[in-house]
């Protein structure tokens, strides 16, 4: 299996999103920088009480340490009678060496009542730590000279600050001068409460925004996709127009967009009011189209059946004249055997348009079992006889095919597309005609020949009326131009069609039809008749 390049799995681009997927985004985006920013400020301004909160205390603590600390200075350390808590943090103290050496360190303030866990306290003298501990439960525990260190740099100012004590962690931390000898007694709590407080606000936050998100998420779908069922109703009746036939024939585009769903004061409604305006504009432009078309194929089918007559007179009178060719002139002669071709020529270009003019009516065709088999026989045969310089072959199955349809059509049909083959391929081409039912329920018959092809600009039009091909294609005498338009024509009223390709060497018209049903056919000699 080959692996899929990065290159080839792309992110949809937001442009392509729906609507509906943007606005639910959007909304989800929203409450995500809502709840961003409240979050910040809900931490920011706890930490900020907070810090204000701790910071009073430990004012209030380093102003006590210089009195508290005589208690606590000498040889003895009494302790108040502890409660029972407390007792049980006595006992647990390993021994009050620590305690000894804070109260002879003159920072017996530690111990006294109310410190919390974790406070710490130190002396510094001339730059210099000379003593510090914290404490740890009830016991004072003696601070390592690193992290004792970095106490030194306190300034005695009572200006609380965040220092970084070692291994201890991070403290608030102030100091004050001593009345005593003048040197300065540090103070510090830890921050690590504080802390963990706000990291659980974090995550409750964290916790409170997704759950957020995710129901902003629903509902806005629900909202959105609720708010969005008429402009889908909108699509749905533009869709049903689209998929109309439009191109000819009546039209009838009855289809509207709902009226609830056409109220001018939404944006919806605009939307569906103006595509009602729209269909009603298309709907007159269509009807008055057809009635145009009617008019003209009215008019077509009028004159050509009025102009048979008068071509008929002038057929008569010029083969009258041409009885007696020895008593006219040579000029005269050939001038009324000129009038007797072109009338000829008309008549059939008089004939044709009759034979549109009532197929676009619509006017059924003449239903019988057709031998296509034989009919393309004759076909092929007629054609050799007139087109000797080109060559003429046959492909048909083994058994006839049979179809339903008009049998004078379907002639025209085969001999339309031979001629066209004939008459647009210079002399030695090969033209082959074959049927095939390859496709169960339809029979193909194809002509095929190795010309110079279709032109590329006019293969999209070779079934139009009056299409006529360029010089590669053409004829010395010309052509109407409605030989392929009838073959259109009679396969569209038999329920079949017809496509054309077409390249340097290869051309292939492709007539599809529907095969006869196997009941179609004469009624079994055998059987009992009525």
């Amino acid at each position: 299996m080959r692996p899929v390049s990065r290159s080839a799995v792309r992110a949809v681009p937001v442009r392509a999103w729906s609507l509906r997927t943007k606005l639910v985004v959007a909304l989800v985006a929203l409450v995500a920088v809502v709840c961003a920013v409240v979050g910040t400020a809900t931490v920011v301004a706890l930490r900020q009480l907070q810090l204000a909160q701790l910071d009073a205390q430990l004012v209030t603590s380093a102003e006590r340490a210089p009195f508290a600390g005589d208690r606590f200075r000498g040889e003895s350390l009494e302790r108040p009678e502890p409660s029972q808590p407390q007792r049980q943090d006595l006992d647990r103290c390993p021994s009050s060496t620590a305690d000894e050496e804070a109260a002879a360190g003159g920072i017996g303030f530690l111990l006294a009542p109310g410190q919390a866990p974790g406070t710490l306290a130190a002396r510094v003298a001339d730059g210099r730590v000379t003593a510090a501990a914290s404490l740890e439960g009830f016991c004072a525990t003696t601070l390592g000279s690193t992290d004792a260190t970095a106490l030194a740099g306190v300034a005695p100012d009572r200006t609380p600050r965040t220092l970084d004590v070692g291994s201890l962690g991070t403290y608030r931390v102030v100091g004050v001068t001593s009345d005593t000898d003048g040197s300065t007694l540090v103070t510090g709590v830890p921050l690590a409460g504080l802390q963990a407080t706000q990291r659980r606000l974090v995550e409750v936050e964290l916790a409170v925004a997704v759950l957020a998100m995710v129901l902003a998420g629903l509902a806005a779908a629900v909202v959105v996709r609720r708010s969005l069922r008429p402009l889908r109703r909108v699509a749905a009746t533009a869709s049903q127009v689209s998929g109309m036939p439009l191109d000819r024939g009546e039209v009838d585009l009855a289809v509207r967009v709902p009226e609830r769903d056409t109220d001018r004061r939404t944006e919806v409604g605009q939307v569906g009011a103006a595509l009602n305006t729209l269909l009603t504009h298309v709907g007159s432009a269509l009807s008055a189209r057809h009635e145009s078309e009617l008019q003209v194929r009215q008019f077509v089918a009028d004159a050509s059946h009025e102009l048979r007559t008068p071509l008929a007179s002038i057929r008569g009178y010029a083969e009258l004249v041409n009885r007696d060719p020895a008593a006219l002139p040579p000029a005269a002669a050939h001038a009324v055997g000129r009038v007797e071709s072109e009338a000829e020529r008309m008549t059939g270009l008089v004939e044709d348009l009759l034979l549109l003019a009532r197929l676009d009516a619509g006017r059924p065709l003449e239903t019988e079992l057709v031998d296509l088999t034989r009919l393309l026989l004759d076909a092929v045969s007629d054609a050799s006889a007139v087109g000797r310089d080109h060559t003429w072959r046959l492909d048909l199955p083994e058994e006839p095919v049979e179809v339903v349809g008009d049998s004078a059509r379907l002639q025209q049909v085969v001999v339309n597309l031979l001629a066209n083959a004939r008459t647009h391929t210079p002399p030695g081409t090969t033209v082959t005609a074959g049927l095939a039912t390859t496709t169960p329920g339809t029979v193909v018959l194809s002509v095929l020949d190795d010309g110079p092809g279709i032109p590329a600009d006019l293969l999209p039009h070779v079934f139009d009326r009056f299409a006529r091909g360029d010089g590669s294609r053409s004829r010395a005498a010309g052509s109407s131009g409605l030989g392929l338009a009838i073959v259109s024509a009679i396969v569209a009223s038999t329920g079949g069609s017809v496509d054309v390709t077409s390249r340097p060497g290869q051309t292939a018209f492709l007539v599809r039809l529907p095969v006869a049903p196997l009941d179609s056919g004469e009624p079994d000699q055998g059987a009992e008749q009525p």
